[in-house]
């Protein structure tokens, strides 16, 4: 099955999206985002070290931001998130000032291969941040990430058998 997981963050997304593996004798965890050694705040360490702790050893750890190849790995697949993956990717193509129809085409095109995998697929989960539900962002930045992570989700929803949406910790099945 194809799952999409959502919710805000903290929310228990990553919880949510773990347990449903656990059974698995073995899961590729796909990690996008910025590594300890890109970003090294103390706080990112922190949250990437309790995420590997809680994690079985049996499940192997793939950093990249190369998904729709990373979703050709064998067996179950986590990606965790797609908030951090496109980050990343703006990151990478030092898009942040491009004008908006670019980054969206440059982004529509890397989700059209993701989406493309993930029709020959039946065992991934993705992770996902809800970014929609706040105020509108005083910077550009803010606003062209919120965007984009909406047009990401919305493009992975569709090729998904479900989402499920988290909050404080409980899940809804949309």
């Amino acid at each position: 099955m194809l799952i999409l997981v959502t919710g805000g963050v903290r929310s228990g997304k990553s919880w949510h999206a773990e347990s449903m593996l656990t059974t698995a004798p073995s899961v590729s965890y796909v990690a996008p985002g910025p590594t300890v050694a890109e970003d090294p705040d103390p706080d990112w360490a922190s949250r990437i070290a309790a995420h590997q702790q809680r994690r079985p050893a049996t499940w192997t750890t793939v950093e990249t931001r190369d998904l729709a190849s990373a979703l050709r790995l064998e067996g179950p697949v986590l990606v965790d998130c797609l908030g951090t993956w496109l980050t990343a990717t703006i990151d990478a193509h030092a898009m942040w000032e491009a004008p908006s129809v670019e980054v969206t085409a440059m982004v529509g095109d890397l989700i059209a291969g993701v989406v493309e995998v993930l029709a020959e697929r039946d065992d991934v989960i993705l992770v996902t941040n809800e970014v929609g539900w706040g105020v509108v962002p005083a910077h550009r930045s803010g606003r062209l990430f919120r965007d984009l992570l909406g047009l990401v989700n919305q493009r992975v929803a569709t090729a998904c058998d479900e989402v499920h949406l988290v909050v404080a910790g409980r899940v809804l099945r949309l």
